[in-house]
């Protein structure tokens, strides 16, 4: 039987998706890895990185709450985007 904090935690996981601070740097520092990755590391770039990752990341997140993205839809395109690369 459910007891109010599962009710609670499902009804949680089917809200608009709200990213804390903690999880909006982690998007933003491996959104400026791969674009550092993608210029081969050279030098003299990392600021323009991070910016333009993080310009990136935030509108990413602006559809998503645009879209009604939820906590559970969210985790779930994660879980699946990390195993068709580990897969890759």
């Amino acid at each position: 039987m459910m007891n109010s904090q599962d009710i609670d935690d499902l009804a949680q996981e089917d809200r608009q998706i709200r990213v804390t601070p903690k999880e909006r740097h982690a998007m933003i520092a491996v959104a400026a890895y791969f674009r550092a990755e993608r210029r081969a590391f050279a030098p003299g770039g990392a600021h323009r990185d991070w910016l333009e990752a993080e310009a990136e990341i935030d509108r990413m997140l602006a559809r998503m709450a645009e879209e009604g993205v939820t906590r559970r839809t969210y985790e779930g395109e994660g879980l699946r985007n990390a195993l068709r690369l580990w897969a890759g």
